[in-house]
């Protein structure tokens, strides 16, 4: 793979040079929303187990000597180093999986740049609000072009720990005014040392080392600094190779930030047709779990290798396709409450799941990764099939939430947690920072404290 020697320009002048000004005020508009929504996850994640550990793996693990190099870890308000903290919170998201994602990067991006946001603008006195937003759109279009390069040209699944990390690196870059040498030697190390964690493998056995996204943003913040410091590991060969140029060669002119889906459900994406699918049968015919004797899911390869039976963790039943469809019919709804303690043994979504069967479906399999699409069949115990046709996952480009909808998610997730009034402070602070006079401090000063 041939490489220049250094950062090819245009790229370098993106992540470094790009006037706030100069992004359209509709990507900026969508990137607070889609911090809201982040922050809505961060929140509710904080009293799981995950995250709990996280943080405390951060404390003892990730610290600084040198204050000036330490950032709180957020709604927790302890220190760790500014990686440290980026672990902390980014775990704590990736293990409620009700982050944003971008279909062709087959991950997420928010989950990782996000919490690294959070952690270097508490080092940078007087960041405005479009700034932030500036450098968090940043870190999106490095990340998704990135992920998809590594996609195009190894073959192997990875988890997005393996690419959100560049992002993280060229937002933080962008924040600190780092040198175009730094920048370059910062991605090469970011890349190199980004988790190449075989994403299967953890849908086949489901832990809370969920999509690598924690170490995604360790790696990120850590690179940066190295590279600040001198530390060389230049190129990134999923940035400057000529065989990835065409990825990278629509940077500043298609905004990948316009097109993450954002989920309904703490589920994994690939779930989600299915599980809007059996909701639609259920609307349609005012179907109740009492009356269902058998559900089959058609959907793509990599859905139904999803966990096929009862779940016993809460990392389990955010990897399985037939638990998410049967909490579905059974409840009408999949929150927190579903997906842990008492959820997890419930015994009439039990009852669904034996009934339900799993297939891959040609056709499906042909539209993934652009789409994620299912179709469910129900048979009914009085002999009656219902079936929904073919069914595309609700919040991407192809069914988007509004504004309305994101907000309404954002604050169901955040009120329980934090309480109404500290959840629309929340809110406010971060949809005012796209107006040009709002601080970044604004919101940064709600996002401390514990619960």
């Amino acid at each position: 793979m041939a490489t220049s020697s250094t950062l090819p320009p245009a790229i370098d002048a993106f992540i470094r040079s790009t006037d706030s000004n100069g992004i359209p005020a509709s990507v900026m508009k969508q990137a607070a929303l889609l911090l809201l929504d982040t922050l809505g996850i961060a929140i509710a994640a904080t009293p799981m187990e995950a995250g709990v550990l996280a943080r405390e793996t951060a404390r003892r693990l990730y610290g600084a000597a040198d204050p000036h190099d330490t950032a709180w870890m957020m709604f927790d308000g302890r220190n760790a180093s500014l990686a440290g903290a980026a672990f902390a919170t980014a775990s704590q998201i990736d293990n409620l999986d009700g982050h944003d994602g971008y279909n062709p990067t087959k991950g997420h991006i928010g989950v990782a740049v996000v919490p690294a946001l959070v952690s270097f603008a508490q080092r940078i006195p007087n960041l405005s609000g479009v700034d932030a937003l500036a450098a968090l759109v940043v870190g999106y279009e490095i990340a998704g072009r990135a992920g998809i390069a590594l996609h195009a040209t190894t073959p192997d699944y990875h988890t997005s720990g393996a690419w959100n990390a560049l992002g993280v690196a060229a937002l933080g870059a962008r924040l600190r005014g780092t040198s175009a040498v730094q920048l370059r030697e910062a991605l090469g190390i970011a890349e190199y040392h980004g988790p190449r964690s075989q994403m299967m493998r953890e849908i086949a056995n489901p832990t809370m080392l969920h999509d690598g996204s924690g170490m995604g943003a360790l790696v990120g913040v850590s690179s940066l600094i190295m590279a600040e410091i001198g530390f060389t590991g230049a190129p990134a060969i999923t940035v400057e190779a000529a065989e990835v140029a065409n990825h990278w060669a629509d940077l500043g002119t298609f905004w990948q930030v316009k097109h993450q889906y954002i989920k309904p459900y703490p589920i994994c994406r690939w779930a989600h047709a299915a599980i809007d699918a059996a909701l639609e049968i259920c609307l349609a015919g005012s179907v109740t779990a009492d009356q269902v004797d058998k559900i089959e899911i058609h959907s793509f390869h990599n859905a139904v290798q999803l966990f096929a039976t009862m779940p016993n963790t809460t990392s389990k039943a955010q990897y399985s396709l037939p638990f998410a469809v049967a909490t579905m019919v059974a409840h009408g709804a999949i929150g927190l409450e579903h997906i842990s303690d008492n959820g997890l043994s419930d015994p009439v979504v039990a009852n669904l799941v034996a009934r339900t069967q799993m297939q891959e479906a040609a056709h499906h399999e042909a539209r993934f990764p652009a789409g994620r699409w299912a179709d469910v069949t129900m048979t009914l115990k009085d002999g009656r099939v219902l079936t929904s046709g073919d069914v595309h996952a609700r919040g991407g480009p192809e069914r988007p939430f509004d504004a309305g909808d994101i907000i309404a998610k954002y604050m169901s997730f955040a009120v329980p947690v934090l309480g109404e009034q500290r959840a629309e402070a929340i809110r406010d602070a971060c949809l005012s920072l796209t107006d040009g006079t709002t601080p970044f401090s604004t919101l940064l000063d709600h996002l401390k404290d514990a619960p």
